[in-house]
This record gives C-alpha cells, structure tokens and sequence, in this order.
C-alpha cells in the first residue's frame, strides 16, 4: 500500500479533483441506493456518498454492513457542501476494506465515565477527546513558543527528588537504590538555580501530587509549565502572567475554533482574555466572599439554574417521545447521541444546584487566614467575566519558599490567576524568600529537614537577587478554554486517586 494519501484537513485544495482517502468508519447510514459514509483520518471527518451502480455490487454490499471503525481507503471527487461536515463531501468511485471491524464497544447510546475510563484506549477516538487533544497540542506548542521567543531557556528539572515544595502530606515516595525519594510536585527550587546563570528560565513536564482528592479538578498526575526570573519583583510577574494566558488563549482561538465550537466552548467569553485582568488582594477577596452582595448574586445563580434544569428537562423529555416514534435508526441513533450530551448536562446542572447553598454558607463563614478553597475560587472567578489575580494571602496559608511582604508581614508576596466562568485556579506563583535567615527560619517553623536543603540555601549565600516564578497547570488550562467541567477529559491517559486503568 503506498502512502499517496489526501488528508481531510487540505480538502479545500482538491475542489474537483479525485483523492483518496484512508481512515476509519466514524458513522455511516443508508438511505436505499445511497450510503452515507462518514470517514475520519486523524486530521478531521469527511462525508463520503456512496450511489449503488457506481461501484460493484459486492462492494455497496460490504460497505453497507460495515461496522464502525473499521479501516478503509475510499477515493472519489471532492465536492464543496456547506451542509456535510467539514465543509466537504466526497463522491465515491471505489474504496477498499483493510480491516472489518465488528462490536465495537463505544457507540451512540449513553456510557458510564467509569465504562469509558476503562475504554480510553478507544474512547480518544471520540469527537471530543479529538477536539480536547488538538486543542492540547497548539497550547502546548504555544506555551514553547512564548518562553522561546521571550528570551527563557528550556531546563529539565529531575523527577526524583528529595526535597518537599508543596507540603510533605502530598508526596509520592519512592524507593531511590534504598535512598527514600518522592516524585516531584515542581520543578521550582531546581529552577531557581538555573534562573541564577541564565537569567530566565522554564521547566515543562509532569508533576506529581499524591492528593487524596476525588474532585473534577484534581490529578495525581499533571502536566505543568514553570518560568523563573531573576531580579523581578511581584508586578513583574503580575505582568508576565498576564501576557503569557493573553497569547496562549489567542492562538487557541485562532487555530482551533472549529473544535472549541465543537465542545461548546464559549467562545466570546473567551475572546475577552486580553490584559489587562482584574487585580485583588486576598483581604479584598475576603470581604467580598462574605459581604451581602455574594449571597444574592448566589441567590439569583440558584434561581437560574433550577429554570435552566426544567427547560433542558423538558427537551430531553421531548426528545425521548421522538425516540419512540415511527422514526429511522439513523435518526435515532442521532437523538441517542443528544440525550447523551443532554443528560450529562442535566447531571452537570444537578451538581451546581448541590453545591451552591453550600458554597453559599462557606462563602459567609469564611475567615481571614484560611486559604481560599475551590468553592472560595469558583464564586469569585463566576463574578468575573475574565481571568483574576488574587495576590497578597497570609503567610501561614502557604509554602515555605514565598518572601513575606516586607510592609505587612501577615502576607507574602504571591498570587493565583482563577479563570473565570467557575474554572478556578490555572496559575500560581510567587517572589521567592530572598533572605538566606528569614529562609531558614521558614524551613525550621514548615518542621522540614534543613539538610535536604542547604543547596537551596546557598542561592542566597552567593548572590541573592530577587527573583520569582509561577506554575500553570496545562489540564486545568484545557478544562477552561474548552468549557470541560472534568479535568479527567483534558489528558489522554488520566491518572486518578481511585483510577488507573491503562
């Protein structure tokens, strides 16, 4: 088989022309003399019209029956159809089955998340984990190019380590040759020596929080970018952040609204991430999480979400009804894929309507000190129609490694970047302690082992500066630009607390 192949994704230069195409079955239906094959390749779907009489007998026959992702060849001449998928129909004049496939596990009717997790070897064959993945790609390709093009250089920080960044009860521990080690939960500290001979520096990898968190928003195994500057103060990163998510979130609109559209991403919203964000400070924060406005805004949430639960109720209702008729199975077969999408919104919906008279009364209880959890993030980030800095929490609320607030010792100089629209935190960051016997103070009343860290201490021995960074995670990132409510869907192989399958 030679690899002479057209690609679905460059259909637009082959108007009138013959190609051939090789992929999968995604869908197919027939309609007496005519089949309607759709065919996806890796690069998008194609509509491909099959007439009995203009290909042998046998062959309309063994199309007919073919079961869905089976892989073929199809060639024909290329049509511009705005109402087929992609733009494109293809007329065929010939295909050729490689492999037949039969009972494949994942079709139109409603699976479990946990059916689907155990299947997510052919599960990211799916529109969506299609559409989510492309749309990693260009973020990932769009976090290189910011750094690369903003004078950062590329350090690969180790996964083993000895050293607790992020507090000691969320470690990984691994048996090092007999040496106790942990995987990493950043690649921070190491980089802030690199930022001392390069001056600018990123990481970008795997990271790892041995988290007991069954939420939406949780993995034991994330991917996070992580830049450090020298001679930066709490502004400068302030800054840095601000035009870093701007440029990610364009290029994403720019090279992938088709699949945004796709998984009913609010694109508009998305259009408003441009800087400058909304700034406040944790005490700011506070006041509003417990102030009276917060508790209608809330109110009024509720309201709209029991209307929106009765509206979608009633058209999955209607729907169910049709399913029933007098219909074709391909039309039903289409409304079974809707009641999927539907019902998974309605559970979505049944959620929030859970959770939002809790929120409601953490938000009233809450108190200066605590560090803002994701109900904290989910209101404040609702109340804003784009990203929002948090800056300045209490020092007993974080890491070790944050330099305190010089004109209130209360606080650090530090901050989380929440997405709006509910999506909470995708950045945080702070200015790092510069002072070698503040540091160690810190590391002595954290309860860590100041062995493990007299490397780290000599960055301040031998020409301190100061300097900080920032670490955005790239599955929380997704979830928000996609409008992914499971952060599980963001990555191809998610790794879970109770989850591992493949």
């Amino acid at each position: 088989m030679t690899n002479d192949f057209t690609q679905i994704s460059c259909l637009a230069g082959f108007q009138g022309q013959e190609v051939t195409l090789a992929g999968w079955l995604y869908q197919s239906r027939s309609s007496g003399k005519i089949q309607f094959l759709i065919i996806r390749d890796g690069t998008g779907l194609c509509q491909c019209i099959l007439e009995k009489g203009k290909v042998s007998n046998k062959l309309f026959e063994q199309l007919k029956h073919l079961g869905q992702e089976s892989s073929l060849t199809v060639t024909g001449i290329i049509h511009a159809d705005e109402r087929s998928v992609g733009g494109y129909e293809l007329v065929v004049t010939d295909a050729e089955i490689i492999s037949v496939t039969t009972d494949y596990p994942i079709t139109p009717k409603s699976h479990g998340i946990d059916f689907l997790l155990k299947n997510r070897h052919l599960h990211l064959r799916s529109q969506r984990q299609w559409c989510i993945g492309k749309i990693r790609h260009t973020l990932i390709d769009a976090i290189r190019r910011f750094f690369n093009d903003n004078g950062f250089t590329l350090i690969d920080t180790p996964i083993f380590t000895a050293m607790a960044a992020e507090g000691e009860q969320t470690l990984f521990e691994a048996d090092y040759f007999g040496t106790p080690m942990h995987l990493t939960q950043t690649g921070q500290l190491h980089l802030e020596a690199a930022a001392m001979s390069f001056g600018k520096v990123y990481c970008f990898g795997p990271t790892f929080r041995a988290e007991k968190s069954k939420t939406r928003r949780h993995l034991t195994e994330f991917w996070m970018v992580e830049p450090e500057v020298a001679f930066i103060d709490l502004n400068g990163l302030l800054e840095l952040a601000e035009n870093f998510v701007s440029f990610i979130a364009a290029k994403v609109l720019q090279n992938n609204k088709g699949e945004l559209e796709t998984l009913g991403a609010n694109i508009t919203a998305l259009e408003q991430t441009k800087a400058p964000f909304y700034r406040l400070t944790y005490t700011e924060v506070v006041d509003i999480l417990t102030s009276e406005k917060t508790q209608k805004f809330l109110t009024r949430q509720l309201e709209n979400l029991q209307n929106t639960k009765q509206q979608l109720e009633t058209q999955i209702g209607e729907l169910e009804n049709e399913q029933k008729g007098q219909i074709k199975q391909w039309q039903k077969d289409k409304i079974a894929a809707e009641l999927i999408e539907l019902n998974a919104a309605l559970a979505e919906l049944n959620t929030k309507i859970e959770n939002n008279p809790k929120h409601a009364k953490l938000a009233t209880e809450f108190q200066w000190g605590r560090d803002l959890g994701g109900s904290d993030e989910t209101i404040i980030s609702q109340m804003h129609d784009k990203p929002v800095f948090v800056t300045h929490y209490p020092k007993e609320a974080k890491a070790f490694y944050m330099k305190t607030d010089r004109e209130n010792d209360k606080v650090v100089l530090n901050f989380d970047l929440l997405a709006p629209s509910g999506f909470g935190e995708i950045i945080g960051g702070s200015v790092r302690e510069d002072d070698y016997d503040l540091l160690v103070a810190r590391i002595k009343d954290y309860g860590l082992d100041i062995e493990n860290y007299q490397w780290y201490l000599d960055l301040r021995k031998y020409g301190s500066v100061p300097h900080g960074g920032f670490g955005l995670g790239v599955e929380r990132t997704i979830a928000w630009l996609t409008g992914e409510r499971h952060i599980r869907q963001c990555i191809a192989f998610p790794r879970l607390m109770d989850k591992v399958y493949i």
